[in-house]
């Protein structure tokens, strides 16, 4: 069934500035803590000399707790309402995470409010930073296709000023221009992931990143894009790419997006995404309970690409190549069956074993895809919802990091960590990749069960060179939040990794 409606329209940013000026805003954001006395609680407002003597009271009679993604309403003060995001404990420093955290949560029920000033404690310039990205993060809302009840929806808060003395600092521009590429794209990424694979194809996704990059300045800030058709990918020997989308109407594309820095680039990363638009499993038939979250199955592609068009806007002097391979796998009579053998671009073949494990099979495309540009890479990234064990290994809040180069996953663990997202490093146990091998193909797409988080990384490192720092990250479980909403993270798609690649590439 061919899509109704491919466009996707982003609703407005929330405007950002710094002021310690005359607060004029609606709503006033404080943080709230508990403090070492048994049900004590104590009001942090930064910069900010409120008046908390009374509060306090009733804030402890209302049941307050000062507890992290906690927040309180509490009418009047010097604006229209109070509200009091928690902060936790009281201390005498407040974690990055926590202040961005805290003010996305508070961010986050700010819908239908036309304006607030984050009273919070920020002591330095990072601090700052961490609050303004909080504070864009979380306003965000998805109406996209809402219908006859879309009135009924409120708007994202729709302009917020930080209260610091520090805003007079230059770089204060910055941190408030950062904040928003890195809330806009990251905005992006949920809205791909949250629209209806109905109207989420590879050939619309394709389409709405090449009118992205060109909203985005296009050339003119060092973005190019490249579109690889079905026909194209079976005459150039796609085989992963046009083997799992050969069940569906909706032929597979092949994305690919440079940005060359102004000045001479520093170093140049190859970034690729899984970019399955919806799984069913092919003729592995997924069970019907659970298979709506499939429509977040190109997480990856779209974290990959959205951070490549966000690198460029921040005029970064690292070269970057994203490839973002995308696949409907969907049962057919024209479907890959279990035992087809199928050869991966560079002549690799891989008998599949089971048609699920398909988003291996399009990445190995793409690896050896970016390894055969002209350009010489420092380092290759992989960002997929890959594999189920990782979420019964991690949860559904870390994704998961393997590499064949340590030193490039402490960069990039350091990276994340700056970000405020979690990763934890993964082996890639040389035991297990026997499993692999197959008695009619160069080897199988499955392998040993147990460890299958590991086992599928092994595969994909069979399409790496040893001398190319590579990582392999898994974010099948916090690429989409089927919970409930915390911090500056909404339900349904979260926009994870976008955040650490920047961070990494900011950091050289």
């Amino acid at each position: 069934m061919k899509p109704t409606n491919t466009s996707i329209t982003l609703a407005p940013m929330t405007t950002l500035r710094i002021s310690d000026g005359l607060i004029k805003d609606d709503v006033l954001v404080v943080g709230l803590v508990s403090t070492n006395t048994k049900g004590g609680l104590a009001i942090e407002s930064g910069e900010y000399g409120l008046n908390t003597e009374n509060i306090v009271v009733a804030l402890s009679e209302m049941g307050a707790t000062g507890k992290v993604d906690e927040v309180t309403k509490f009418p009047g003060g010097p604006t229209r309402m109070l509200v009091f995001t928690g902060l936790g404990k009281q201390s005498s420093e407040y974690g990055h995470e926590t202040l961005r955290r805290a003010a996305g949560a508070a961010a986050r029920t700010l819908t239908g409010t036309s304006s607030a000033t984050f009273a919070l404690p920020s002591s330095d310039l990072d601090s700052l930073s961490a609050i303004a990205e909080g504070v864009a993060l979380g306003a965000y809302v998805f109406t996209e296709f809402k219908g006859t009840s879309k009135s009924e929806n409120k708007n994202a808060l729709k302009s917020a000023t930080i209260f610091s003395s520090l805003g007079s600092k230059g770089e204060a521009k910055d941190i408030v221009t950062r904040a928003k590429i890195i809330a806009q794209y990251t905005h992006l990424v949920r809205d791909l992931i949250n629209t209806p694979p109905s109207h989420l194809t590879p050939d619309s996704f394709t389409r709405k990143l090449v009118a992205e990059i060109r909203s985005a300045g296009g050339v003119k800030v060092g973005l190019r894009s490249t579109v690889w058709d079905d026909k194209q990918l079976k005459s150039q020997g796609f085989g992963g790419i046009v083997g799992v989308g050969q069940g569906s109407a909706n032929p597979p594309r092949l994305l690919h997006i440079s940005y060359t820095p102004k000045v001479k680039a520093h170093k140049r990363y190859a970034l690729v995404g899984k970019g399955i638009t919806f799984d069913t499993g092919g003729l592995n038939l997924k069970p019907g309970i659970g298979m709506e979250r499939m429509k977040s199955d190109m997480s990856g592609a779209a974290a990959i690409c959205a951070a490549t068009i966000a690198i460029a806007q921040l005029g970064l002097p690292i070269a970057i190549e994203a490839w973002a391979p995308l696949a409907e796998n969907m049962p057919s009579d024209t479907a890959t069956r279990p035992s087809d053998v199928i050869t991966i671009y560079g002549g690799k073949t891989v008998e599949v074993l089971n048609p699920d494990a398909e988003g291996r099979l399009i990445l190995a495309d793409a690896l050896v895809k970016a390894q055969a540009s002209k350009n010489n890479l420092d380092g290759i990234i992989d960002v997929a919802t890959l594999t189920g064990a990782q979420v019964v290994a991690l949860g559904t809040r870390t994704g998961a990091v393997m590499t064949n180069n340590q030193e490039f996953s402490e960069k990039f663990l350091a990276a994340a960590q700056l970000a405020g997202e979690q990763f934890w490093p993964m082996p890639l146990p040389v035991e297990l990749r026997a499993s692999l091998d197959s008695p009619v193909a160069d080897l199988a797409n499955i392998g040993e069960k147990n460890g299958g988080m590991l086992v599928a990384g092994l595969f994909l490192k069979e399409f790496v060179s040893d001398a190319l720092p590579w990582l392999h990250i898994d974010i099948a479980g916090p690429a989409y939040n089927e919970g409930k909403a915390h911090g500056y993270t909404p339900v349904g798609g979260v926009g994870i990794a976008l955040r650490s690649i920047v961070r990494l590439v900011e950091a050289g």
